[in-house]
């Protein structure tokens, strides 16, 4: 499984990052975001990768975790 911290970076640097890391083919992967904007960007971009989605907070983070 992959794991991308993005904290503290705007958009669009999340979901290219995120785009990155899908180019390698994993199964599984989880991105760290630190804002909702980002959150919802990662996440959209996932649904629309085939990817399916869950996300948990953890104090001011939130993890996307997506799997195929």
């Amino acid at each position: 499984m992959k794991k991308i911290d993005t904290c503290g970076m705007s958009c669009p640097q999340p979901v290219l990052m995120t785009k990155k890391a899908l180019e390698e083919n994993p199964e599984g992967i989880d991105i760290i975001v630190d804002n909702k904007t980002a959150k919802g960007n990662v996440e959209r971009f996932l649904n629309n990768s085939g990817y399916k989605t869950e996300f948990s907070e953890n104090d001011d983070t939130f993890i996307i975790s997506a799997r195929k």
